[in-house]
Order: structure tokens, then C-alpha cells, then sequence
């Protein structure tokens, strides 16, 4: 009942707090064009995995509101954090598992993205749920729905994200392989086996789309600025006050009362791995999960130049247990002189931290909301120029608005580079075809004799129409 109450709470918080209404944001709009009748599959870049589209088909590939998919999104992410806590079954008490899903789920982050075609916070709860089930599997071996547990959560998390899976899953797999005591060769086919199952879409994509997966991974790492090692934990520090992403994370970090969470789960994570190995026979249990988030946190923090809170999502659900069952802990250690007052500091804390996850969450949602706002109408200053589908709009942020316009999108350089320019002046002569120049820029060289028009702000350049035979 806890467990149901916790994520209720968790779908309504996000309903409320994010609100359905506010519109797709360009990664989100990659991963639903895949599926989506309303415009054609942007580029798909190396990085990115199938899980997300094939998430939000039942919703994307028949209805185009935002607003349906947020609330179906919202819904189903309440009913994945209430499975994987229940995964922990046997593991810990209610009391432990209900405290833990309220402290990842108050997260500005995890309410901000719960509702999102984003794939960071569906890694997050099959980490949460594989480490359960792995533990379930460990303490009862005759438990073989805790062993198909694990190999589903690893199928899902690397469907969704496979590095990601890799990293969520290495200390299971070095215990597994690597310690006498906790070796299970069921245990150990499940979970690699769900990984492979999870990852080889991407795998085969590799070879059919990238040239193979050296040059997929190696795509991969330069898109994300090259991974090596690069102490991140700043960047990320500055990213708590509601940047989604900070790239490059220039300016100072936010206020202390933003940050101190930050500090505070790091000590109490430190305090719990020394209760963990002091105590018997949890300590285990919970020495597990801390392992899990360090591994699953480590390529963000410590390999890649820039930092988006969402990128620690994993590592937050994996610390809420061993968080949640120190707490209880130190509360029941409190003794009955000294219970009052230790309960009238945690309900303080507690509540400045909510307050704090709030205002922050907030903040984040306004100004999200407001930039996808202008991204539509912009969209709707395209149609009104005649740029309609099928239709082709590239430049400043082309890929969200050419998708809340119903066109394809294309670019010639950078990360997401899929055409040429000659190919977008072919294009231009059969279809409406537009180009965004950001403030300050010049139009593209393609599109130099292109009619100039100012729409919501922004300056677009709009090919000429093609000729009544050549459109198509």
C-alpha cells in the first residue's frame, strides 16, 4: 500500500507540477519523429537508442498531442517506480523501499523528466529494479522470478541506453564472475543475456546504418566531446539550479540553499557504506547498490566535458535504498528522550529540501515551456509563409520546429550533419524549404538569395516557390 501511495503521488506530482502542456523538446522530438505520423524521422545520431521510440509508439504513432503523451508518460513512469521498488521485495522493509521512492521522486529532476521521451529516467528505475531482483536472487535461490527480474531490467535499461546498462550493471557482473560466494551461472546468463537482448538492435543498427560498431562507438564518444578523463563534478554542481544541459557549463554554481542536497546525499551516502559494512546481514544488500550508483555515475562525472542533471538519474535511484535505510536507522537509534527532536530535524530538512526541489523545478518548467512555446510559434509563422509539409526547415534549432511544423529536418554540419548543401537546393526546388539563421548570423550559402522574412523573432530565409509540376 505504501509502495501504490508513493507513486501515485509521484504521477500526480508530475501532472501538476511539469504540466502536460509543455511542448517537446528537440531531443524528445528526435526520438518521437521516429515513430510519429506528424512529421518525418529526424536524424538519428549514433549515441541514441531505439527504446525511447518504441516507448512512446503506442501514443506517437497515432495522435500528435504533446499533452496525451505527457500524461501517458507520467502514468507509466508511476507505475515503473512502484515495480521497481516492489523488486526489493524480501530485500528491505516497506518502510525502507516507500522512504526511498519518496526521496528519488521529490527530485526536481526526476519530476521534471518522468514525464519526458527521454531515456534517463526509465535507466534509472531498471537499475533500481535489476540491483533488487539481483539481490532477491542472491538470498533465495528457488526465487526464479527474481532471476527473470534481472535479465528484463537489463534487457530494458540497455534497449533504452546500452553504455548506460553497461556501466548501471559492471559491479553485478564483476561479483558475479569474480567472487566464489556470488557466483550464480542462472543469475549470470540472465543478466548478461538480457543485456545482449536489450542492446542488439543498436548492435545490428551499428553495422546496417554507422559502418560498424567500432565506428558507431567511436561516433558516439565524439558527439559527446570526446570521452576521457575529465572531472566533470563541477559542471555538474553548476547544472543543480535547473540548466538541462550545461555544454560548454560556464558561470558560477547556485546558491547553497540549491546545492546542499548535492553535498548532503554525497555524506550520506559515505555514512551509509560504512553502516553497510559494519552491519549484518544487510550490509550487503546495501554495499550493492552504492556500488552500482559510483559505476553508473562515473562516466558522467569523471569521462565526458559537459553535464546535465538527468545524466545522474541511475546514481540518484540507486542511492535513495541505502539513504533511505540509513535514516530509518539513525531514527530508530534516537532513543525515546531524544525521538522528538530528531524527528522535528528530519521533517525540517526534509521540508526545506522539497521546498527547494520545487522552487528549482519550477523555474525549469517555465523556462522550458516558454522556449517550446516559441519554438511552435515559429512553426506557425512557417505555415503562414507557405512552408508547409512536405516541406524541409533547417538552421537554428531546425529539428523541434521543423517537427511542430509537420517537415523534415536537415543540416549540413555538426553533430547531426545528414545532407549537403546542393541536396537542400534540389530539395528547394520540388518542396517548401526554409532556413533559421540565429541573431547575429548571416543566411546559409544555399539560401543568400532566399526570400528574408522575421517570424516570432527570428530570421528566416524562405526558398522560392517550386514550380507547380516539380513539388512533391
Amino acid at each position: 500500500m505504501a509502495l501504490a501511495v508513493v507513486a501515485t503521488a509521484f504521477t500526480l506530482a508530475q501532472l501538476l507540477l511539469v504540466r502536460p502542456g509543455m511542448g517537446l523538446g528537440w531531443d524528445e522530438s528526435v526520438y518521437v519523429s521516429q515513430v510519429s505520423s506528424h512529421a518525418p524521422a529526424a536524424f538519428f545520431s549514433a549515441p541514441r537508442a531505439r527504446g525511447v521510440p518504441l516507448l512512446v509508439a503506442p501514443i506517437a504513432s497515432w495522435s500528435s498531442s504533446t499533452a496525451l503523451l505527457r500524461v501517458y508518460l507520467a502514468v507509466l513512469s508511476g507505475l515503473a517506480l512502484f515495480l521497481a521498488l516492489r523488486a526489493w521485495r524480501d530485500v528491505l522493509p516497506v518502510r525502507v523501499r516507500a522512504t526511498a521512492g519518496a526521496l528519488f521522486a521529490t527530485l526536481w529532476v526526476t519530476l521534471y523528466y518522468g514525464p519526458q521521451a527521454m531515456p534517463n529516467y526509465w535507466v534509472a528505475v531498471c537499475a533500481l529494479a535489476g540491483t533488487g531482483y539481483f539481490l532477491r536472487a542472491q538470498a533465495n535461490r528457488s526465487d526464479r522470478t527474481a532471476v527473470w527480474g534481472v535479465g528484463l531490467s537489463a534487457a530494458l535499461m540497455a534497449w533504452m541506453r546500452p553504455t548506460d546498462a553497461f556501466w548501471a550493471t559492471l559491479p553485478l557482473l564483476v561479483l558475479l564472475v569474480g567472487m566464489r560466494s556470488w557466483r550464480r551461472p542462472a543469475l549470470l546468463t540472465a543478466l548478461v543475456g538480457g543485456l545482449a537482448a536489450g542492446a542488439a538492435e543498436w548492435v545490428i543498427e551499428a553495422y546496417v546504418s554507422y559502418g560498424g560498431l567500432a565506428q558507431r562507438l567511436a561516433d558516439a564518444s565524439s558527439i559527446e566531446g570526446g570521452l576521457g578523463w575529465n572531472i566533470a563534478l563541477g559542471d555538474q554542481l553548476r547544472a543543480l539550479g535547473g540548466r538541462t544541459l550545461c555544454r560548454p557549463c560556464t558561470g558560477g554554481a547556485p546558491s547553497a540553499a540549491v546545492t546542499l542536497w548535492w553535498y548532503a546525499l554525497l555524506v550520506l551516502a559515505v555514512c551509509a557504506a560504512v553502516v553497510a559494512i559494519r552491519a549484518r546481514p544487510r550490509g550487503a544488500a546495501m554495499l550493492v547498490p552504492l556500488a552500482c550508483a559510483v559505476s553508473a555515475a562515473f562516466p558522467y562525472l569523471f569521462l565526458i566535458g559537459y553535464a546535465a542533471p538527468r545524466f545522474l538519474l541511475a546514481a540518484y535511484a540507486l542511492l535513495a535504498m541505502p539513504v533511505a535505510d540509513l535514516l530509518l536507522r539513525l531514527f530508530r537509534a534516537s532513543g525515546r528522550i531524544r525521538r522528538p527532536l530528531t524527528v522535528a530535524l528530519l521533517t525540517v530538512a526534509l521540508a526545506g529540501h522539497l521546498a527547494v526541489q520545487v522552487v528549482v523545478l519550477e523555474h525549469t518548467v517555465q523556462s522550458t515551456t516558454a522556449s517550446h512555446r516559441e519554438w511552435a510559434r515559429i512553426a506557425a509563422g512557417l505555415h503562414g509563409l507557405g512552408v508547409r509539409p512536405p516541406c524541409l526547415v533547417t538552421g537554428e534549432n531546425y529539428v523541434p520546429i521543423a517537427f511542430a511544423a509537420g517537415c523534415s529536418s536537415a543540416a549540413t554540419g555538426g553533430h547531426d550533419a545528414n545532407t549537403t548543401a546542393d541536396a537542400i537546393r534540389r530539395t528547394a526546388r520540388r518542396m517548401p524549404t526554409a532556413a533559421l539563421v540565429a541573431p547575429g548570423s548571416g543566411p546559409p550559402g544555399y539560401a543568400r538569395t532566399w526570400a528574408p522574412h522575421r517570424v516570432a523573432g527570428v530570421r528566416v530565409y524562405v526558398a522560392p516557390a517550386p514550380a507547380p509540376g516539380a513539388r512533391r
